[in-house]
């Protein structure tokens, strides 16, 4: 945690080194300081964004309805999941899966496929974990390989333009499948127990302390396309928001003053309520508390693909869907979209030149304006924290 905050102090300084170019307009010399990298830095990682959007615009078929499926975990589980990040992660990761995978075998007998992308936060910074699932509305049968389904409502529900499964037989398949999995890790020895949770070491205390789960109302949602205009890919635009980046953009900080930060957040408590903003004002070290409650362990993937997106299953299942499907092989001029507006670091810097004052970005660095007269390679990080421009907060004993 204090590496990755150290890091992000550090990004676009001269600690890291940079590139000197020419204004060819004028010749000044523009300065451009070396990035940190890291994921969950603000001003990092658009290509990463931009990359994980060029893939998943290949799972796009024409005439397919696509849902958002938000899978969440009940906020009481919040100090267990902070606790054992890792393994509570993958834990939603698989129940959610099971959970879809099921319901629509059972309801709509078509393979099923998802793209799922993890989020830990909500709009005040706070733990709020959930996985958001990318999912076709319809697939190969079941039961008959060469046919296509798409899915359909009950004859009760026939009032509805889009469904994919019961809502609340999905809610009841996920919370079965992760109270499971939660009781085999504790079984398992897998959970880290200590101090206040120490008492969760013995089965029936820890039976006795579910319990109250099993009742519970669990938050599962499907969202289907909000108008007849939405396209899939403005729903995966929206995903690649949460790749890197971290829990805050700069856009939304309002003011930093006497010790304390201010940003502004949505006062809807369910994504696509209400789009009114409040600002919230913390304490700083609140502030950095709630932002660092986001930083994922060292290596995680917070991007899966599951049934027929999977890498094992993903040419086959691919192949069958355009095979089967009545608009049959998509034009490649202009399918899938074209992702090339997709958005980019939201912390991008841009500079002018001082001299004539053309517009200098970053991500014109390989364009006419500039031209690279010398750079300095970022120094590897153990240079950087053993050195005289490190934080004075860090600590690397």
């Amino acid at each position: 945690m204090q590496s990755t905050l150290a890091k992000l102090s550090l990004c676009r300084t001269p600690a890291l080194g940079g590139h000197v170019y020419a204004c060819r307009k004028c010749e000044y010399r523009v300065i451009v300081h070396n990035s940190c990298g890291d994921r969950h830095c603000p001003q990092c990682s658009g290509a990463k964004r931009r990359d994980w959007l060029d893939s998943s615009a290949q799972l796009l078929l024409p005439g397919v309805t696509y849902y958002q499926v938000v899978f969440t975990i009940p906020d009481k589980l919040s100090s267990l999941t902070l606790g054992n990040r890792k393994a509570m992660f993958d834990l939603l990761f698989r129940s959610a899966w099971r959970a879809l995978k099921q319901t629509i075998e059972d309801e709509q007998q078509f393979e099923a496929a998802a793209a799922m992308m993890l989020h830990t936060w909500n709009q005040q910074l706070e733990a709020h974990v959930h996985v958001h699932a990318f999912v076709p509305g319809g697939g190969p049968s079941l039961q008959n390989p060469d046919e296509w389904k798409t899915a359909r409502p009950p004859v009760q529900e026939t009032q509805h333009r889009f469904w994919l499964v019961d809502a609340d037989g999905l809610r009841l398949a996920f919370r079965t499948a992760f109270l499971v999995g939660l009781r085999r890790l504790q079984a398992r020895g897998e959970l880290k127990l200590n101090g206040e949770w120490s008492h969760l070491q013995e089965t029936a205390a820890f039976e006795d302390w579910l319990q109250p789960f099993e009742n519970m109302k669990w938050v599962t949602y499907i969202q289907a396309p909000p108008t007849p205009d939405t396209t899939p890919d403005q729903v995966l635009k929206y995903l690649a928001r949460y790749m890197t980046g971290g829990p805050i953009s700069d856009r939304r900080l309002v003011r930093h003053e006497h010790g304390h930060v201010t940003f502004r957040a949505r006062t809807g408590k369910q994504p696509g309520g209400s789009d009114e903003t409040a600002e919230v004002r913390l304490p700083g070290a609140e502030f950095v508390r709630r932002w660092a409650l986001h930083i994922l362990p060292q290596g995680y993937t917070k991007t899966r693909r599951f049934g027929g997106y999977s890498n094992r299953h993903r040419k086959r299942y691919l192949t069958a869907c355009r095979e089967l499907l009545p608009t049959g092989q998509p034009d490649p001029e202009t399918f899938p979209p074209n992702l090339a507006d997709a958005p980019i670091d939201e912390g991008l810097q841009e500079y002018r030149c001082p001299k004539c004052e053309s517009l200098l970005t970053v991500a014109l660095l390989t364009e006419t304006l500039l031209t690279s007269t010398s750079r300095t390679e970022r120094p590897g990080w153990r240079t950087v924290m053993s050195g005289p421009q490190r934080p004075n907060w860090y600590d690397d004993g």
